[in-house]
């Protein structure tokens, strides 16, 4: 299967054109800039409107506007996953959007802790601490801005790979204990230049 992964593309997605063919295209969130509906509704047209046979997206920080949200209507093979599963072609996907307002209250500890252990194909917007995380945006030098606890929760599962973004620099793909790693960040940190879109095959 190959999955055409893209993240944090903060309401610039009409800018990517000619994507490159994929059998699944993953969305892993903050698909707005200020987390207003109207960014939420035009992306999820743009993304509906996709040529792949199958679409599944999540929400990241800037997206507040769909906290509690549940969204009707869509295509049957587009999905949004909020701390859900699908599974295609055999492959099992799991998405856990990033809200604000659950990591404020640390429940997204128990999201993480509810991640379905025959998951092959995880989608969150944040990274697994120490993996494509290095983070300088305050200025004080790199820090691993990636949960811990996710880190813990997918050493004990036997994942194909894991799919996020939220770090727009460290934007690419690495494989460890077997795991494709994919940080899909389409922004790069100053959120005017577009990175290349990654594809993996699993």
């Amino acid at each position: 299967m190959k999955i055409l992964h893209l993240s944090d593309t903060h309401g610039m997605h009409h800018r990517l054109r000619e994507l490159p063919e994929a059998d699944v295209v993953v969305h892993s969130g903050d698909f707005c800039m200020y987390g207003e509906s109207r960014e939420a509704l035009d992306f999820v047209n743009w993304f509906c409107d996709l040529p792949y046979p199958h679409k599944l997206f999540i929400s990241g920080n800037h997206d507040h506007c769909m906290y509690g949200y549940e969204i009707n209507g869509l295509d049957a093979n587009v999905h949004y996953l909020c701390n859900s599963g699908i599974e295609i072609e055999g492959v099992k996907f799991y998405g856990i959007p990033l809200f604000v307002q659950d990591d404020a209250f640390g429940r997204l500890n128990g999201y993480y802790s509810d991640i379905s252990k025959d998951t092959d194909v995880l989608i969150t917007h944040t990274p697994a601490c120490g993996i494509l995380d290095l983070d300088d945006s305050f200025g004080t030098g790199p820090i691993n801005n990636g949960s811990e606890e996710l880190l813990k929760r997918i050493t004990g599962i036997h994942l194909k790979a894991h799919l996020f973004g939220h770090i727009h620099r460290q934007h690419g793909i690495m494989e460890q204990n077997g795991i494709i790693f994919s940080n899909g960040a389409i922004m790069n940190d100053d959120y005017e230049h577009i990175n290349t879109p990654n594809i993996i095959e699993i």
